[in-house]
Parts: structure tokens; C-alpha cells; sequence
């Protein structure tokens, strides 16, 4: 974790401090229903509490001070608090493994951590709408391989990237119920010294479903699937990003990152404006996806438990997190001050002599009786010349003075197919699809 690149409430969640609170939450509860079934004193689970009420301080350097003796953070924990509650402590963890407790507290720590980044993700949206809405009918050049294709919308570009990042809000939504699940189900997760009772009790207190086999660890499918879609999240967020960092290039200008005032943009060029937002997300994105191998690695443990997955998660649960909340917020605040410029996106759009426009021409040399590849052929080598004038020439005089091609359009006929509306004649189809 980067504080450059964290935000507090994220943090907060994977804190030694909240991790023990929610250690003690599973263990209490646990002890409760244990007292239910007679297994243990009432006034054992009724002391535990009590103290907890007094809302006592997490003495972390206390907790560490004894795992360095006992080798073994969850003994350590509980002794801690043995030597606050005091004899009755002694009935805590009865039947329970170190993985109810780990396993456990990483589906509450990553279930709220989807929480925060399901909010994240609404957020981008509201905003994403609203800048789609703006410029829904604002033209610009469509590019495939870099190159100008054919018209669009900068509203279209937006609107996809909405339905994009909804898309990846449904799966983070199934990611979270994937992993909000509770093991308290004893040694290689027999039960035999544990009533399953006591797990159901414990994932009602938490929020949690049960896991139907723990075999002493919760499966890591459900973490590798957790992960692997806050890399798909990410991937999205470096899609956007690039979009823009493109969009700024000198040559293209047609959108740019807010510039503050008082800020710059290089320590040796006054002039310069750079994406730097856009770059940083493209880098944090790169992050985000290499805690994915890693949780896909983790699915493969030996028999019914082992712990090479920890070392791993101890990383990649606050990192991946943290670092994906800071990029979505950070992407928001992009997209919400972008600087759009719909005239240098019209003298883009109308750079090339009118090339943009030579399907159209094709497709009507076809219906009017001409083979494809003669059709293809007599807008081509028209294309070409304007092509190499860089744009000087208009395609429109050069078919018009093209006599193959007169002899199967006219002129007036030839003008119609350089309509830029016909392009954006389905744009309200579209928006109804993504927004409704």
C-alpha cells in the first residue's frame, strides 16, 4: 500500500487494528452460539462481550510483542485478550480452527472492500451519463488503427464506456457475493468438534453465507474470481484512460485533462500540458492486473490445507483494493472536468478532403449496378490522390469529375452521400440501449 495512491476509508478496512476487531466479532459470536448449545458457559460468551463494550483500545504492539514468541498471530490474539477478559476467556475458539478466524475475516474485509468499490464504480457512472448526455450529438472522427474511419459521437465513445464499466459493476457485484462466505467448521472442516449451527449463527452476525465444503480454508476459486475481476475493472479503467491520453496528443487536441491553475506540466517546458492523470491510471491498472496470477495460484493448495496462500493475500488483499478505489476515484474526477473541444474535433473530422465518407459512395456505386470491386476500385484510386495531398484534395470534386463513376451517379446524387447526419442517424437508438 502507496499512501500517494490510497484513500481512508479503503485503508481503514485493512488496518491491524479493524482485522483484530473483526477476530474478535467471529470469535464472540461463535462463542455465543456455543453457549446456545450448552458447549460452553453463558457468562463465558456474556464476559467477552462485556468487555468489548468498555470499547477497548486494540494494543497491537502487545499482540505482536507475543506472536514473536508464539510464532502464530491468531494464538497471539487470542491470548491478548485472555489477559484482558481474564478465566472466562478460556472457552473461546472451542472446536475452531485458525482458518475460521483468517478465512473468515478476509470474506468481511474484501466484502466491504467491494462495498466501497461498488460506490466507486456508481460514482464513475452518474458521471459518465451526464458527459454522454453533453455530447451526445457532438460529431467527431471514429478511428480504427489510429487511422480516420468513419463519424461518430464523442457521446458514443462515453456511452460505451458506461455500458463498459456497468458491465463491470454486475460482475463485481457477483464477485462479492462469491466471496462474502463463512467457515467455522473445525480442523480439515469435518465439524467434529464444532456443531455447524455455530458457522450458520456466525455468517448471520457478519452478513455472510456459508461455505458448503471449507475443508479447513474457504476455496481460493472464489478469491481468484474476486481478484481476477478487479483486473478486468482496471483493464477498463486503462482503456478509458488511454482513449483520453490519445485524445490530448498535440496533433489531435480534441479533449484534455483539467488544467489547475498554478499547476505544470514540466520542470524545462513551461508549455506543456501533459495526461498525467490518464498515464497514472494506465500504470495503477498495471498493478491492479499483477495481483491476479498470484490469486489464480492460490486455487491450487495441498490436501485440505496449507498456507502458501497467505503470505500472497496479506499483499494482495490491501493492495489491489486500495489501489483500484484510488484509480476509479481518480478516473471520476477526470472524466468530470475533461476539457472537450467540439470545434478542433470538427476540423479533425474534416481534415481528410471528405475520405470519411467513401462507403457511402461505395455502397451507392453498388446499388446503381456496379460490381463491389469495380466500385471498390473507382473510390479507391480517388481516395488515394486526396490520401496523398494530405487532405488538400476533396473526394468529392475528384468523383464528380471521375467519368466512370458519373456515368453511374450524379452529381446531386454523389452530394448526398457527403451527408454527415446520416452517420448519426441511429444515435438515439444506441443511447436507449445503454441508459433506457
Amino acid at each position: 500500500m502507496v499512501p500517494r495512491y490510497s484513500r481512508p476509508e479503503m485503508t481503514a478496512i485493512w488496518t491491524p487494528e479493524a482485522r483484530f476487531r473483526i477476530w474478535f466479532e467471529i470469535e464472540a459470536h461463535a462463542t455465543d452460539a456455543l453457549a446456545e448449545l450448552g458447549v460452553v458457559p453463558k457468562d463465558a460468551a456474556e464476559a467477552l462481550w462485556a468487555w468489548w463494550r468498555t470499547d477497548p483500545a486494540i494494543d497491537v504492539p502487545a499482540i505482536d510483542a507475543i506472536e514473536a514468541v508464539t510464532k502464530h498471530d491468531v494464538i497471539a490474539f487470542l491470548t491478548w485478550v485472555a489477559d484482558n477478559v481474564g478465566d472466562q476467556a478460556r472457552f473461546m475458539h472451542q472446536g475452531m480452527t485458525s482458518s475460521d478466524v483468517l478465512d473468515t475475516c478476509l470474506a468481511v474485509q474484501l466484502a466491504r472492500a467491494a462495498d466501497i468499490l461498488l460506490t466507486d464504480l456508481d460514482a464513475l457512472l452518474a458521471v459518465l451519463k451526464r458527459r454522454a448526455i453533453e455530447h451526445k450529438m457532438t460529431p467527431t472522427i471514429g478511428r480504427s488503427h489510429g487511422i480516420h474511419a468513419e463519424p461518430v459521437t464523442f457521446g458514443l465513445k462515453l456511452a460505451q464506456a458506461y455500458a463498459e464499466f456497468d458491465r463491470c459493476r454486475a460482475r463485481l457485484v457477483a464477485a462479492r457475493a462469491d466471496i462474502a462466505t463463512c467457515a467455522i467448521s473445525g480442523a480439515v472442516g469435518t465439524f467434529a468438534n464444532i456443531d455447524p449451527s455455530v458457522e450458520e449463527h456466525v455468517a448471520a452476525k457478519l452478513g455472510l453465507t456459508v461455505e458448503p465444503v471449507s475443508t479447513q480454508v474457504i476455496p481460493r476459486d472464489r478469491h481468484a474470481m474476486f481478484f481476477a475481476t478487479l483486473g478486468v475493472i482496471a483493464s477498463s479503467i486503462e482503456r478509458l484512460a488511454t482513449e483520453v491520453r490519445h485524445l490530448q496528443r498535440t496533433e489531435v487536441l480534441e479533449a484534455e485533462e483539467y488544467f489547475s491553475p498554478g499547476q505544470k506540466g514540466s520542470s524545462a517546458m513551461p508549455h506543456k500540458r501533459n495526461p498525467v492523470l490518464t498515464e497514472n491510471l494506465t500504470g495503477l491498472a498495471r498493478m491492479v492486473r499483477g495481483y491476479v496470477t498470484p490469486a489464480l495460484e492460490n486455487v491450487a493448495l495441498w490436501h485440505e490445507r496449507d498456507i502458501s496462500h497467505s503470505s500472497v493475500e496479506r499483499y494482495i488483499g490491501p493492495d489491489a483494493t486500495i489501489t483500484l478505489d484510488f484509480a476509479l476515484a481518480r478516473l471520476t474526477g477526470v472524466i468530470d472536468k475533461l476539457l472537450v473541444y467540439p470545434e478542433r474535433m470538427d476540423k479533425n473530422l474534416n481534415k481528410m478532403g471528405g475520405l470519411v465518407h467513401s462507403q457511402r459512395v461505395l455502397l451507392a456505386l453498388t446499388q446503381a449496378g456496379v460490381s463491389r470491386e469495380d466500385s471498390y476500385r473507382l473510390v479507391q484510386r480517388n481516395a488515394m490522390k486526396v490520401w496523398e495531398s494530405d487532405g488538400q484534395l476533396s473526394l468529392l470534386d475528384l468523383l464528380k469529375a471521375d467519368p466512370e463513376v458519373t456515368a453511374a451517379l450524379s452529381p446531386a446524387q454523389l452530394e448526398e452521400k457527403f451527408d454527415l447526419g446520416y452517420h448519426l442517424k441511429h444515435v438515439d437508438t444506441i443511447f436507449a440501449r445503454v441508459f433506457g
